[in-house]
Formats: C-alpha cells, sequence, structure tokens
C-alpha cells in the first residue's frame, strides 16, 4: 500500500521521501529560509520533501520549556509555506478538537508518539480525511501498532504512515530495534523511520531533553539498509540554540550530503 500526499508517493517500492525542518516554528522569515534551505538540499537527488514543523509543543518536560507561536499563527505560517513552497506541510496535534483546523493548512497530521492510544484523537484526525503519520509510542511493541492503524482506517480513512522513533530502554535513553520496521510493514501501511528522535535522551538535562545528534545519521543509513517509505529527520540551522530538541536536529548545512548519502543506500536496497 502506498500514501499519496499532493504528488509525492510513499511506499516501500518508491524512493525514500523526507518528512523534515525545524522541531518548533519559530517565525514566518524563518520557515521561508529553513524550507529554501531544506529545498535547495533535495534537489541534487531530486528527493521529495514534507515540510514539518509544531506550532505547538504540549508534550515537554517541563512548563518553562517554550511551548511555540500556538494554533492560529502556526497554521497560518504552514498554510503559506504549503502554498509558497508547492511542498505538503505537517504538524502534530494533541487534542481531537486541533485535528480539523490543522488539516485545513497541513497535508499530513502526525499523532505524537506519546498519544498513540488515545482513541477519540485517532478517530478526530481519520475523520479529516488527509494522512496520518502517527509515531510509534516509546512503550509499544512494534506489532501493537496494527491496533493504533485499525483505529484510524475504522473513520475510512487508510492514509495511514506508522512511524518508528525509538523504544525506551531506562531512564533518559532510547534504543532503536529495527525489526520493528518489517514488522510495522506487515500492517501494509508505509513506515517512517524517525532519526532525530530516536536519538533523544528524553528529559535528560533536567527541565529539557537532551540528545545524541552524531548518532542520526547513523540510524537513519540504518533504517534505509533494512528497508523504509520515508525518514523523519529535523534540522535546523542552528541546532545549538534551537528552542526546542536542538540536540536532536542535524545542521541544514549537513543534510545535502546525508540525502545524498541515504538515496544511494535507498536506491540499492530497492533495486534501482
Amino acid at each position: 500500500m502506498s500514501v499519496t500526499i499532493r504528488d509525492i508517493e510513499i511506499g516501500d517500492t518508491n524512493p525514500i521521501a523526507l518528512i523534515t525542518g525545524p522541531c518548533q516554528l519559530e517565525s514566518l522569515d524563518h520557515a521561508r529560509m529553513m524550507a529554501t534551505r531544506i529545498a535547495e538540499a533535495c534537489a541534487p537527488t531530486g528527493t521529495r520533501f514534507i515540510f514539518k514543523a509544531s506550532y505547538d509543543k504540549a508534550n515537554r518536560s517541563s512548563l518553562k520549556t517554550a511551548r511555540g507561536l500556538g494554533m492560529e499563527e502556526g497554521l497560518s505560517i504552514l498554510s503559506k509555506i504549503r502554498d509558497e513552497f508547492g511542498c505538503p506541510t505537517l504538524t502534530d496535534v494533541h487534542l481531537p478538537d486541533h485535528c480539523a483546523p490543522a488539516s485545513e493548512a497541513c497535508d499530513v497530521i502526525q499523532i505524537p508518539a506519546f498519544l498513540c492510544r488515545q482513541t477519540d484523537l485517532l478517530l478526530a484526525a481519520g475523520e479529516t480525511g488527509v494522512a496520518i503519520n502517527v509515531k510509534k509510542g516509546q512503550f509499544l511493541a512494534p506489532w501493537d501498532m496494527e491496533n493504533v492503524a485499525a483505529k484510524i482506517a475504522s473513520t475510512g480513512n487508510e492514509r495511514i504512515m506508522l512511524c518508528d522513533r525509538g523504544t525506551s530502554f531506562g531512564y533518559n535513553t532510547l534504543v532503536s530495534d529495527f525489526r520493528g520496521l518489517p514488522i510495522m510493514a506487515r500492517t501494509g501501511y508505509p513506515v517512517v523511520f524517525d532519526a532525530t528522535h530516536s536519538v533523544q535522551q528524553p528529559g535528560g538535562q533536567g527541565t529539557t531533553s537532551g540528545g545524541q545528534r552524531e548518532f542520526a545519521p547513523v540510524l537513519a543509513r540504518a533504517a534505509c539498509a533494512v528497508g523504509v517509505s520515508a525518514l523523519f529527520i529535523e534540522t535546523h540551522e542552528d541546532p545549538d540554540n534551537a528552542p526546542s530538541d536542538g540536540p536532536n536536529m542535524i545542521p541544514v548545512d549537513q543534510m545535502a550530503d546525508l540525502i545524498g548519502t541515504l538515496r544511494k543506500i535507498d536506491d540499492l536496497m530497492k533495486g534501482r
């Protein structure tokens, strides 16, 4: 099964697509700058991308952590990026009543890992009819994602992607079990691998999460070698000063080389 998002077909026989952008929306000018840099990084290989950014980080460790621009301003920015760059856009939602407004500005609604079992949220997302990228909870077995997908599909919407972002391993640590990618693929839905959040150290800096961004390219290469339909890679021009998840994000000036490597591995695995 494949999922078509605007003119991008995401499936296990298609070239990998990217879901990429900064973790958190900062301003319209910043989003435009990031979309421009991402498009430039993707151009040499013809890699298609979905621009991702969050208008609200409602699942942070501390009340003091910056949450973002809010839904009204954030969705306005994402809508403008979609129109100006001709690329699909994606944002995450946290409450059922966020889904309908988000679906008007974005081509993909993302369900955060912590919320992947929230039935009302999954149903509201499915009822919008847009594509859904649902992240596997850090606490969930890959085979349990079949139940998650079934909740969304019960609305008649089978435009579903299943995303692995690592599994809890003790305190403040995640580990990637690559057996989960083909296991989730047995559902028939496209599988996405989130390379940046898989190297996150949840709550590892007390009031914020830490991370080991140097390993994100390693895991992205491994996922392509196993076989995936898309990669989720957050990026920023200055990750160390980003408002959210900076320790995980890849500097945007490194993205072109990384994408080139990933496409070579993907082409080899898919026989192109």
